[in-house]
């Protein structure tokens, strides 16, 4: 068994650098396929996903290097093979290469997508625009089938019913190469869509719009490979500076796009965090005091889903109630519980979260675990600022997308540490 261990009461300082970030990497990574020749990713976490990207393009017969966080993708040699299990269904992010096989080869067979449990996630909207587009699609046995009629992928006009960042990807990985123009409305806005289009159109695609709720491809025959630098990750940045505002004595962030994280700094602002902003680095200050917030996560530019469990702890230092409502997944409250175990003052009320902070208010070391990713951030976050030791479980869920945390963490001046342990079943004990 692997637990992230954290002896809390330590003040942090010094500088930390962010990473690619995780949610454009497992996006690219597919996208690559679409070429004809290599295509070089600079930037890459080096992360779980990315490692369980990489083995399912292998299993696919592509070429993949990965070292120094640069990936070197090479799909001359690949062949459209059935993925109903495996690897395909540990992570969330496998559902692009439907879109990829599709706009790649016409066809697919791709198992059900997994990745951290926060609710119901249903790919319908996948599912619309491909068939928008011309193709058939079905689920049996717990993979999903994909099929092009012999005259390909045609062009057309497709309204998302909801704001979907998957899917919005999706369609134009399956449209780059349709014939005719396609028209994604009520598109999502994301930098990661930006991210993936400028890659596409590096690639030879010729696609507009990507940052706005209307996104224009024109159909291209072929497209080759390029080299392609990721933009930084703005959850694990938010998630730093999180970190920083609530342990920190002046920590420096770097490698920051200020615009991606707006809606997360005013609400740092809002609170009382002060900060000083740099072109591409943001320096927070020792806080002295913070007030309570009202958060409600929304599709971007507004505040990040990912982003209120990482900003969770900080609330609890701030003096008088606040609150989080969730409105992209509802059921992201796992957190909260395991935050009580060490002394939090916080509960869940319907599909909102109401923390009673305090300056005075102290966590406590103990053992919790990490349902998902992001519960992983605030649970580490708890920790430092707790008195005594955190021990977290289901370690994985934060390797998943956080690159080289234990690292950076101690360059900081963190006292953490991972501990693996083997799982002796209690009959054999016996």
């Amino acid at each position: 068994m692997k637990k992230m261990i954290v002896n809390g009461g330590r003040r942090l300082k010094g500088e930390v650098t962010i990473s690619g970030a995780k949610n454009s990497a497992v996006a690219l990574i597919p996208a690559a396929i679409l070429a004809d020749s290599p295509v070089v990713l600079e930037g890459v976490p080096d992360i779980k996903d990315v490692h369980s990207l990489k083995e399912i393009l292998e299993l696919m017969g592509v070429q993949v290097s990965f070292e120094n966080h640069r990936m070197t993708i090479n799909p001359e040699n690949m062949v459209s093979v059935p993925m109903p299990s495996g690897k395909i269904n540990s992570l969330r992010a496998s559902y692009y290469f439907m879109g990829a096989l599709l706009g790649k080869f016409g066809e697919g067979v791709v198992g059900l997508p997994g990745g951290c449990y926060l609710g119901p996630r249903p790919i319908d909207l996948h599912v619309k625009g491909f068939e928008a587009l011309g193709a058939t699609v079905s689920t049996e046995h717990g993979a999903t089938y994909l099929k092009t009629q012999e005259d390909g992928l045609k062009g057309t006009r497709i309204f998302m019913d909801m704001v979907s960042i998957g899917a919005t990807i999706n369609v134009m990985f399956a449209a780059v190469k349709a014939e005719g123009r396609t028209i994604i409305e009520n598109a999502a806005r994301e930098p990661e869509i930006i991210d993936v289009a400028t890659l596409l159109n590096n690639m030879g695609a010729k696609i507009r719009g990507a940052g706005t709720n209307e996104i224009r491809i024109e159909g291209v025959k072929e497209l080759h490979g390029c080299r392609h630098s990721i933009i930084p990750d703005r959850i694990e940045a938010g998630t730093y500076l999180a970190l920083a505002a609530a342990v920190g004595d002046g920590i420096r962030v770097q490698n920051v796009i200020y615009e991606h994280l707006e809606s997360f700094i005013s609400k740092l602002v809002e609170m009382g965090v002060e900060m000083t902003i740099e072109e591409d680095a943001i320096t927070v200050h020792p806080v002295k005091s913070l007030k309570p917030v009202n958060i409600t996560t929304i599709p971007y530019p507004g505040f990040a889903t990912d982003l209120q469990q990482p900003i969770t702890p900080l609330l609890l230092k701030a003096d008088g109630e606040s609150f989080v409502t969730d409105t992209i997944y509802e059921q992201r409250v796992n957190h909260i519980p395991e935050l009580v175990r060490m002394g939090a003052n916080a509960r869940v009320e319907s599909n909102m979260i109401a923390i009673s902070g305090s300056p005075d208010s102290e966590l406590h070391g103990t053992d919790v675990k990490a349902s998902d990713l992001r519960a992983g951030a605030c649970l580490i976050i708890a920790g430092l600022m707790a008195n005594g030791t955190t021990r977290i479980a289901n370690v994985d869920n934060i390797l998943r997308g956080y690159d080289n945390i234990i690292e950076k963490l101690r360059h900081l001046g963190a006292d953490v540490y991972m501990e693996i342990t083997e799982d002796i079943r209690k009959d054999e004990a016996e």
